[in-house]
């Protein structure tokens, strides 16, 4: 039996052949309703997500999958065109420019940081449509990312990071700290660590970066010496690395990695605020300074290219006359 909005098309494109063209009205709707009645069509009102752009949404972040993204980069993805999807509510295909204009214009509360960040999944997403000929378009060809202000993360001086370790209270929170810094890695990359993984004979682990990729990273003699410490004080058969104070005894969350240097860095007096990212642009940063290659640092930290690297580096004003009376050629 043939819905209301099947009957619906079959009169409206009926309509439109007899303004056309002179034609037997009935017998065109009869021809027209023996081939429509073989599909479901439900006609999308206007305030209603179009399914198509929901169905490619879905295309797209299954494709990035493959290519290896993880999880938190996909479900961001997944998020952003989602809430593109539900304000713009149009086919892929009808998507225009000026949609993507006004969409961008209505989030001027936002950073413009994170409008840049959410043009840049819009237009990887077009990109793709138009590359796997999903859209004979690419809407967001002409739109260029807003420039915004590059500002240098924000490490500690070496002062800074003997105050961090002097307000530890727990051993817990001192093997945190060397951690971090020692190794250079990402809050999700310590947070994956498990006891097995550490090689405590060569003083090194092997963690999973962005895309997926494994690398091995190091701990210091100071590192290796407070993770045993935390180590031996624990009685438990969990086997995380990090794990929460209270039983059932469970891998930390990473936001209770991050409240830990909250509180620590609180316990210092440091106005600065300070999070596990703060002791990965410590590390290389000061390391940088110490005169180690800058090829090195971007394989330690896992950066592909050596440009995301030199961010990290903020020399000193020491290391630059230093640097200066040791190289120039007089």
């Amino acid at each position: 039996m043939m819905n209301y909005d099947n009957e619906l098309l079959i009169s409206q494109v009926t309509s439109l052949i007899s303004e056309l063209v002179p034609v037997d009205v009935e017998k065109t709707k009869n021809k027209l309703s023996v081939i429509f009645n073989q599909y479901d069509i439900r006609k999308v009102e206007k305030e209603e997500v179009h399914p198509d752009l929901y169905q490619k949404i879905n295309m797209y972040v299954n494709a990035k999958k493959l290519e290896g993204l993880s999880d938190a980069t996909l479900n961001g993805y997944q998020l952003e065109l989602n809430l593109f999807a539900n304000r713009i509510k149009k086919k892929a295909e009808s998507v225009t420019v000026s949609d993507i204009r006004i969409y961008l214009a209505e989030l001027e509360h936002l950073k413009m940081s994170t409008i840049g960040q959410k043009l840049s999944i819009l237009k990887s997403f077009f990109a793709w449509l138009h590359s796997e000929e999903l859209i004979e378009r690419n809407p967001t060809l002409k739109l260029k990312t807003p420039k915004t202000e590059k500002r240098l993360p924000k490490s500690l001086t070496i002062e800074e990071l003997e105050m961090l370790r002097e307000a530890c209270q727990t051993v817990r929170q001192r093997a945190f700290i060397e951690i971090l810094y020692a190794t250079g890695c990402r809050l999700s990359e310590v947070y994956g660590l498990d006891k097995d993984d550490i090689n405590f004979q060569s003083m090194s682990t092997n963690v999973i970066g962005k895309g997926n990729k494994e690398r091995e990273v190091y701990l210091s003699f100071k590192a290796l010496y407070h993770l045993k410490k935390y180590l031996k004080s624990r009685n438990d058969n969990c086997n995380a690395l990090m794990i929460t104070h209270r039983k059932p005894y469970r891998r930390l969350s990473k936001r209770g990695i991050q409240y830990e240097i909250n509180q620590i860095a609180k316990n210092a007096g440091l106005e600065k605020r300070v999070s596990p990212h703060t002791l990965r642009h410590t590390f290389a940063t000061l390391t940088l300074n110490n005169g180690a290659e800058l090829v090195a640092i971007q394989e330690l930290l896992g950066h592909s290219s050596p440009e995301v690297t030199l961010r990290y580096a903020r020399i000193t004003e020491e290391r630059k006359r230093e640097q200066h009376k040791k190289f120039l050629v007089q």
